[in-house]
Formats: C-alpha cells, structure tokens, sequence
C-alpha cells in the first residue's frame, strides 16, 4: 500500500483593501478556487477563500465589519458567483460588482436564516 503525503494548509489574514490583489495573485500563480464559506469566530464574521494548487491549501482570511461591501472576485473566478450569492442570502453580506447577482433570492427559504441580521428585521 502506498503512502500519501497531506499537505499542511495555511490561514493568510487578510483586509478588504488587499483582497481583489491577492485573489488575482492565486490566479496567475496558477491556483484554482476551491471554496469560500462564511463564519462566525470570535464575536466576528470572516470569510475564508480556500485556494487548491498541487493538493495544498491556501486560505485567505477576511474580517468582515458589519455593513461593510465586500469587492466580488467573479472577476477573476467567475464560478464565484455561486458562494458570494449563497453568502448574501444566508448571512446579509453585500458585494460589489457581482458578476451575476441574484439580489437576496438565490435560495428559496421557508423561515430566515439565523445568521441574517437583516432577514430577521423584516
């Protein structure tokens, strides 16, 4: 049997300021996009974009402050698009200059989600 090698992954912190930079970086170096998830640690929201490139990861991670629009890398990962709308619908983040915007409709939820601040106000 043989034996497989795994990879450590790391954990980039990073701020809004640089995100759109270093995505373009992961792309050129010839990185594919292999999730973005939201969470909340610390009292804190974060957003981690997950980064695959010979079986290794590379993850930035982006504090999000409440309110604050977040740049949308479908520019550069166009597939993109699936996780920012997913994460507009079940957490109220925005984001600026998504691709293909589904405005707070791409799941069909019977109840709001308990992470969405704003679904719970109306």
């Amino acid at each position: 049997m043989s034996e497989e090698k795994h990879l450590m992954q790391e954990i980039i912190p990073i701020e809004v300021s640089e995100l759109l930079d270093r995505v373009q970086d992961m792309k050129e170096a010839g990185y594919r996009l292999g999730q973005l998830c939201a969470a909340k640690a610390g009292g804190q929201f974060h957003l981690l974009y997950s980064f695959d490139k010979d079986c290794a990861l590379t993850n930035l991670k982006l504090p999000v402050k409440d309110g604050e629009p977040i740049p949308s890398i479908t520019g550069v990962y166009w597939p993109a698009f699936i996780y920012e709308n997913e994460i507009q619908d079940l957490f109220g983040f925005q984001f600026k200059h998504l691709a293909l915007n589904y405005n707070g409709k791409f799941f069909k939820v019977a109840e709001p989600t308990p992470w969405n601040p704003k679904q719970k106000e109306g």
